[in-house]
């Protein structure tokens, strides 16, 4: 506790559960990165008030530590090299997850997935888009990087990217015609909706934390 600033501290007792970090990350603007490329800690996320993937990952790892759960997350291997991180949390069994992302179907998910390869899956048609696929996935548990800081380092933590690009990842197999119909289908609503978040033609959205 006396790690925190009195700022910190506050979100911290106010996100007690995964569903209130969620509803904290979606009430900070996405970070675009449009002065470079960043990885901020947690305690920068703060300070600047923007999140990416893995940056969101990490603030709810730090938060939801404070409250006695591990910080884990899952790491995403795509074919066209964006990959996605994601926190993740285990409630009476079953696996749920924290996200941040620039895709509405790439967010949280609710506790309700028996593996960590059944909650991946649940990502895997959102993630099809003109060039993505999830072809691996690893669970991490960050406690693994040891002394390093990542819960507060005034700088960026490319060691943490690394680390997550180096483990070996778990292969996720999927058919490459349901990749195909997916492809199609993306393309096809982009050529309606042009720049739209893409939500109506997902067929698990029951799954998904709340978007609003």
């Amino acid at each position: 506790m006396d790690a925190f600033t009195r700022k910190e501290w506050r979100i911290i007792r106010r996100c007690r559960t995964p569903e209130k970090v969620h509803r904290f990350l979606r009430s900070l603007p996405y970070n675009w990165e449009r002065g470079g490329d960043t990885l901020r800690s947690f305690r920068q996320v703060i300070r600047r008030g923007t999140a990416q993937c893995l940056e969101a990952a990490l603030v709810a790892a730090v938060i939801l530590e404070q409250h006695g759960s591990p910080p884990l997350v899952v790491s995403f291997e795509s074919k066209d090299g964006i990959d996605h991180v994601i926190y993740v949390f285990r409630r009476h069994g079953r696996w749920g997850s924290v996200a941040r992302s620039r895709d509405a179907g790439l967010h949280g998910r609710r506790p309700v997935f028996r593996t960590i390869r059944e909650l991946v899956w649940s990502y895997f048609d959102p993630y099809v888009d003109f060039t993505g696929r999830i072809t691996g996935y690893q669970l991490v548990d960050l406690r693994a990087l040891g002394r390093y800081d990542w819960r507060f380092s005034a700088n960026n933590m490319w060691k943490v990217e690394k680390f997550l690009l180096d483990i070996p990842h778990r292969r996720l197999r999927s058919s490459n015609a349901r990749y195909k119909r997916l492809h199609e289908r993306f393309k096809e609503y982009r050529r309606r909706d042009p720049t739209g978040p893409v939500v109506e033609i997902y067929s698990n959205r029951d799954t998904w934390m709340p978007l609003d």
